[in-house]
């Protein structure tokens, strides 16, 4: 095949994203959009056209747009609990061969637990298709050439690297079903320490080797409510999404330490650190990395580009400048393509080159799958108060108690 078309499967914020950043994929055409909103998938489809990467067709129907004999290749981008019956239907459908599919793609977190991830792992494969887990953290422009450096240099001349930190921080999400755990699965850890956990591994393993060259030993994890579940902050929340977070309190900051053994018997560790309770300019996403000899250090609220506005400026709020942006006033930090920063762009044509070749992306959902264990143990390292081995048999059944609604935020001070 010369061209594949994907389907996108799901019309919300994560696919706005992707459509944005397919305006550097070669050899693709978004030609599908799935949405059980009809009017949400016609704006995205409109989006689309917009910016010239398709003119997909909209469908509300899933089982009609995968026989769709335009559709190559799906992206799975629709809420967390949506994601395991998306994929039980694609992998139907082509295991029947009723369309014309290669591979699917599917955005962070693969799934809610363990349990789900490893069935969507095994239905995608069963049915024969390629998979690749829309990990756009480590696709940003600054985290690989990051990586490029720290190994071409840092780790040739004076020794692998030894500690990673990925944080990911912002003031909350903005869709309702995040704030309800026992739909989405979980707090902050869940939604964003996905990334961290990943970016901060892809640091650590030798580029030449393959990641498989560091192994997970243990994982200790430390979950809070720091700001939401006060009372003032619970009513905004019952104002904006119509969501009673004193029934369902999820956590709002979350950090997990990995300890990691390379193939000689060395030490590597990495920190993640998400919350949704970061007051700034946005979104802030930051790495570190550390040898023996260097250091690196990345800040996505530090671009090339600042706007100014005084006290006599009234703008609208608005999330043009930087994404969850809080600020409308005074300095603020310009992203100038948030797609291609955040790393989108680069994901989606990798992807896409992956499914035309007919080859196994390197991040696919056997990544994906591991990330859920590491989060299911920094959950249940949390619940238990204690350091645990990466056994990931004590997490095969798990539900965190946020997903089972009944965590009680004062647990953090006892």
């Amino acid at each position: 095949m010369e061209k594949i078309g994907v389907a996108l499967v799901g019309a919300g914020f994560a696919a706005k994203f992707h459509v944005r950043g397919w305006v550097g994929v070669r050899d693709s055409d978004i030609v599908a959009i799935y949405s059980r909103t009809a009017d949400r998938a016609k704006e995205t489809a409109n989006l689309c056209e917009q910016l010239g990467v398709g003119k997909p067709k909209v469908y509300t129907d899933l089982y009609e747009m995968l026989r769709d004999p335009r559709v190559n290749a799906v992206w799975v981008l629709s809420p967390n609990y949506t994601r395991l019956e998306i994929v039980r239907a694609i992998a139907e459908e082509a295991k029947q061969g009723k369309g014309n599919l290669l591979g699917v793609a599917c955005e962070k977190p693969l799934a809610r637990n363990v349990k789900e991830a490893r069935e969507m792992l095994n239905l995608v494969e069963k049915a024969g298709l390629l998979h690749g887990y829309l990990e756009n953290q480590v696709f940003m422009p600054s985290v690989t050439r990051g990586k490029e450096v720290t190994w071409r240099f840092g780790a040739k001349y004076s020794g692998r690297p030894y500690l990673a930190r990925a944080a990911e921080e912002h003031g909350g999400p903005h869709a309702s079903w995040f704030w309800k755990p026992t739909l989405s699965g979980g707090g902050v850890l869940l939604d964003m320490m996905c990334h961290s956990l990943e970016a901060a591994r892809y640091m650590i393993w030798d580029p030449e080797k393959g990641k498989d060259t560091v192994k997970p030993k243990r994982i200790w994890g430390e979950i809070a409510s720091l700001k939401w579940t006060k009372r003032e902050y619970i009513d905004k929340l019952k104002q904006a999404y119509g969501v009673d977070y004193s029934l369902e309190p999820a956590e709002d900051y979350a950090s997990a330490v990995v300890v990691y053994e390379d193939e000689q018997g060395n030490v590597a560790l990495t920190e993640a650190h998400t919350s949704w309770s970061f007051i700034g300019a946005g979104l802030r996403l930051t790495f570190e990395v550390l040898g023996p000899e260097y250091s690196l250090w990345i800040n996505s609220l530090q671009p090339e580009l600042f706007t100014f506005f005084s006290r006599n400026v009234r703008i609208p709020p608005s999330e043009e400048f930087v994404e969850k942006q809080n600020a409308d006033q005074g300095l603020i930090p310009v992203i100038p393509d948030e797609a291609v920063t955040y790393g989108y762009q680069a994901e989606d044509r990798y992807m896409v080159e992956c499914f035309l070749k007919g080859v196994q992306p390197f991040e696919n959902w056997h990544d994906g799958l591991l990330i859920v264990q590491l989060m299911m143990l920094a959950y249940l390292s949390a619940e238990k108060g204690k350091k645990l081995d990466y056994e990931p048999s004590l997490v095969e059944d798990y539900i965190p108690p946020v997903q089972r609604g009944c965590w009680n935020p004062k647990t953090f001070l006892t």
